[in-house]
């Protein structure tokens, strides 16, 4: 029971704080191995195990990279160790991948199989959304359907128009050093746009959009260049804000932005996919 608890507690601490990790899970062994069905391990995106034990060398570097490739892209892997003569019976070479199953070569005098399933564990996106206008109450209510952790940004007064939130931040100053993919909203529509989206532009983020024309955002991006900006930062930044779908009321807008973050995010996660199964060849 020990090893078990140690892992799930790890677990409930991981999720807590928000760092993305993959579970591995020995699901199957033939002949001898060192790790049995049923054994455990949490490995970080770094690639190191945190708790648990899969085995040694023998399958450790396969598992490990598997983990790393699995939390990039949020994907999760099936990993099957074996000795070189039972490749070559299947027609398979390490490094390999068939039916969505990984081969990987054990070199251990052991000569044993392992199958090993690996299930990334990733903190949901974060969407932070600046300012209590119309749209930004939609947005509050509608992200969370979507498994968004929503961050409410507004000066106290204004916080009662939002029903609920996971967190609330009095103004607009962000959190440099979010674990989470962030996703930055301005919507302050003319209440503090300046400061929210100078804010904005300071923080790392996935994505950053401003709901307004695109002559106010021009006219405040022509600004911030002139004050030193980051040009990166202002190249990445949306507006007007969300797919083109005709949107007029405060709800369609909101249901346009996230669209376009929903969009936005699964490119990046097929482009990683894409990436770990061509280095996985």
């Amino acid at each position: 029971m020990g090893q078990k608890s140690d892992i799930l507690k790890q677990v409930a601490d991981l999720t807590s704080a928000g760092e993305s990790f993959a579970l591995a899970t020995v699901v199957r062994t033939v002949a001898a191995t060192a790790a049995k069905a049923g054994a455990k391990a949490i490995i970080r995106a770094d690639g190191t195990v945190l708790e648990g034990w899969i085995g040694g060398g023998c399958a450790r570097g396969a598992v490990l990279k598997a983990a790393r490739d699995a939390i990039a892209d949020g994907q999760p892997r099936f990993v099957s160790v074996q000795p070189e003569d039972l490749l070559a019976e299947q027609g398979v070479l390490a490094g390999s991948e068939k039916e969505g199953v990984r081969f990987a070569r054990n070199m251990c005098p052991s000569k044993g199989a392992m199958d090993v399933f690996i299930e990334p564990v990733l903190p949901a996106p974060g969407i932070v959304i600046m300012g209590a206008s119309p749209v930004a109450i939609a947005l509050a209510e509608f992200a969370p359907r979507f498994g968004f952790h929503v961050t409410v940004c507004a000066p106290e007064p204004e916080q009662a128009a939002f029903a609920s939130a996971d967190m609330r931040i009095d103004g607009y100053m962000l959190d440099t050093a979010q674990p989470r993919e962030m996703n930055v909203v301005v919507s302050t529509q003319g209440r503090g746009d300046e400061a929210a989206l100078r804010a904005a532009l300071a923080v790392r983020s996935d994505y950053v959009s401003f709901v307004g024309s695109k002559a106010k955002a021009a006219a405040l991006s022509d600004s911030f260049r002139e004050r030193g900006v980051c040009k990166d930062r202002l190249a990445a930044l949306v507006s007007p804000a969300g797919l083109d779908i005709g949107a007029i009321t405060p709800e369609e807008i909101a249901l346009s932005i996230l669209a376009e973050i929903v969009q936005q995010r699964r490119r990046r996660q097929r482009k990683m996919a894409a990436s770990a199964e061509r280095a996985g060849r």
